[in-house]
């Protein structure tokens, strides 16, 4: 491999594996979603809509399927090939039925996930890209709130999360505010009663 004159001026080697070559851009959908979206902080209001259209949201399901599908057509497994093909057929049903919403998180939603730290996570791989967190010199690891187990790379999940709403992987419902728990206070003067009889 030739190196180009920026890397021989500055000594820089080119990585003979070049990190992330399996994560979706999913540039396209960011902008798609953000034109679609309503956007909570806008100061117009004359052209408000109540969402997106139909043609809107299957277009934005449709990106999203079609990274998965790319993914899957070179999955280096059959264990991520069938997980993919399951999530573009959960999709394909949002592309031939288009929701009148979008379902899924914000991405302040996403911007809270809890991050992994680097030293816990061992010899995982992401279930969507299947690439390996620690082949990353930085990964950007998520847990989703569903269950201890479900990591992802950010990158990899987002997408899905600000479409679906769901876990990729046990489809629970990521969009429901997570409830107080209800606090049961005695009263005080029951006790008292008890005390003396």
């Amino acid at each position: 491999m030739a190196s180009n004159p920026y890397e021989v001026e500055h000594n820089i080697k080119a990585p003979t594996n070049p990190p992330h070559r399996r994560r979706p851009d999913m540039s396209s959908f960011t902008s798609h979603l953000h034109t679609i979206s309503r956007d909570a902080g806008s100061t117009t209001t004359s052209t408000h809509h109540a969402g997106p259209t139909p043609v809107d949201a299957a277009a934005l399901f449709s990106m999203v399927q079609e990274q998965m599908a790319t993914l899957a057509n070179s999955a280096p497994s059959d264990t991520n090939r069938d997980f993919l093909v399951s999530l573009i057929d959960m999709l394909r049903s949002d592309v031939d039925n288009p929701p009148d919403e979008i379902k899924g998180v914000t991405q302040e939603y996403l911007d809270t996930l809890e991050r992994v730290p680097k030293k816990s996570l061992k010899d995982d791989s992401c279930p969507i890209c299947a690439e390996k967190y620690m082949d990353d010199p930085y990964p950007l690891v998520v847990e989703l709130p569903c269950h201890g187990s479900h990591r992802f790379d950010l990158e990899c999940v987002g997408p899905w999360l600000q479409s679906k709403g769901t876990c990729p992987l046990c489809r629970k419902d990521l969009t429901e505010k997570k409830k107080a728990p209800v606090i049961v206070e005695d009263d005080e003067e029951d006790d008292m009663d008890g005390l003396y009889g």
